[in-house]
């Protein structure tokens, strides 16, 4: 018996097919999704072309989901920006952040690149103590990731 854990990022506002279709670009993935319609919800109701189901996978292994909170209201939490490097330390409001680890320095610092596209770079991308390469990015779509490599 095996057990994984997926991160599964929840998306307010009707972000998730265009989050996931960007992180499909940043990972080289497959993306498979469906609407509230595809799973019964009437056509034409609010939210029906929305996602429910949204997965990437890839080659080599990752595995992401998401989906769009149903409603209007937006809630608060994954704002761009929320999370800061101060004195050092780095200061969030986030309940969680995604942390990818490669073991390839060149592959580790190529996907903090397209992760920071449009985003609040918290950390850039160099050389730590415990890493030959590690940064932090709070992408276009308020999800916070730590880039690690482990050569």
């Amino acid at each position: 018996m095996s057990t994984s854990a997926i991160p599964h990022l929840n998306f307010a506002g009707g972000q998730a097919r265009q989050a996931l279709e960007f992180y499909r670009d940043v990972f080289d993935g497959d993306l498979l999704s469906h609407t509230y319609q595809d799973f019964g919800m009437p056509a034409g109701m609010p939210d029906s072309d929305r996602i429910v189901f949204g997965q990437i996978t890839t080659a080599d292994g990752v595995l992401l989901m998401g989906y769009d909170i149903p409603g209007t209201q937006a809630p608060d939490f994954g704002k761009p920006g929320s999370t800061r490097r101060a004195n050092g330390t780095t200061i969030t409001e986030q309940p969680m952040f995604v942390t990818l680890r490669s073991t390839s320095l060149a592959e580790a610092e190529a996907l903090w690149k397209r992760l920071a596209v449009n985003a609040v770079v918290v950390e850039d991308f160099a050389s730590s103590t415990w890493s030959p390469g590690f940064g932090i990015v709070t992408d276009q779509y308020g999800v916070t990731w730590l880039v690690n490599a482990h050569e």
